[in-house]
């Protein structure tokens, strides 16, 4: 039998070994329409008997959608601590879980991981684009992804118990930089919770939200821009918006005695975030459409405000 942990501060103590624990990051984030992946989410970590175990699933779709945006916001609803631990190709097992550190003393002090922490304090731990690591990485969790809920320190010496109001979530891009991950890891991770490009309504509102200062012009034009960009399947995302129109205001602001106009800022602004490719959305969608035998008419600048058949379409002429 293990002794319980014996938490002060920000430390705590397993087996003898003393352990230094990670800050929790802030949960402040709102959540935005979609709500019922964050009902499903919530769901995922009920208890409904007392031999109930809660669920670690992943939550997937395009970068910049929101996945961790989520799991900040269920774990404020639950009122838990929250801990991100931001997996990376470089990641390895001691960083998943207790690193050695070398102190001043000379001596060695182990310091637990955001996951470590979360599982010791009760907390909620977000794995963070988890389809970046390793199967070395992930074969270390097993047994903390299923019935067992505890993980093994073999730099410490120590066997880590999972507290019962523990719970985990991964997300993961749906990109080519990412490894494969093992079955046997995606068969304790489950359900998979997809997370969908919100539609309009939703997506100025995440704009209006981080950005309440933009004027309504701008944002519009970057939310017709990002619809869009969904519509033709393209992954440019409401994180991909928040940049086009923070680097818009910036130059808008830079210089009032000479000030560029918001189409030229905005305009300018796009090609710098997503480069010059983006102003011809439809020619970055025609070559995935060709493969399928597929044609789409060319689309300027102008069609991404205008409907072909507007008046004030740049293109439109009188006569």
């Amino acid at each position: 039998m293990h002794e319980d942990p014996k938490t002060v501060g920000a430390s705590a103590e397993i087996d003898g070994v003393h352990l230094h624990l990670s800050r929790p990051a802030g949960a402040d984030q709102e959540w935005i329409g979609q709500r019922e992946a964050l009902d499903q989410l919530q769901a995922c970590w009920l208890i409904v008997a007392e031999e109930d175990l809660p669920l670690s699933p992943r939550i997937t779709g395009p970068p910049g959608i929101g996945k961790t945006t989520l799991a900040m916001a269920a774990a404020r609803d639950r009122g838990q601590e929250l801990y991100i631990f931001q997996a990376t190709a470089d990641t390895r097992p001691e960083d998943l879980l207790v690193t050695p550190v070398l102190a001043e003393s000379g001596r060695i002090a182990y310091h637990a991981s955001p996951l470590v922490t979360a599982m010791i304090r009760g907390g909620i731990c977000v794995i963070d684009e988890g389809n970046r690591m390793s199967e070395k990485s992930w074969a270390s969790l097993a047994p903390l992804l299923d019935h067992r809920r505890y993980t093994e320190s073999i730099v410490a010496g120590i066997t880590i118990p999972a507290h019962r109001e523990f719970r985990c979530c991964v997300t993961m891009n749906e990109d080519a930089s990412t490894y494969e991950v093992p079955d046997y890891i995606l068969s304790r991770l489950q359900p998979t919770l997809l997370l969908e490009f919100p539609d309009r309504e939703d997506e100025l509102a995440i704009l209006r939200y981080h950005l309440p200062f933009a004027g309504d012009e701008m944002l519009a034009m970057t939310v017709e821009f990002l619809q869009e960009a969904h519509g033709l399947d393209l992954d440019y995302s409401p994180r991909d918006g928040l940049h086009i129109l923070q680097y818009a205001l910036k130059r808008l602001a830079q210089d009032p005695a000479h000030p560029l106009s918001r189409d030229e800022a905005w305009r300018e602004s796009l090609g710098k975030v997503l480069g010059d490719e983006a102003l011809d959305l439809r020619g970055l969608a025609r070559h995935r459409r060709q493969a399928l035998g597929d044609e789409l008419p060319p689309m300027n600048f102008g069609d991404i405000f205008f409907g072909g058949d507007s008046p004030l379409h740049p293109d439109r002429g009188d006569g």
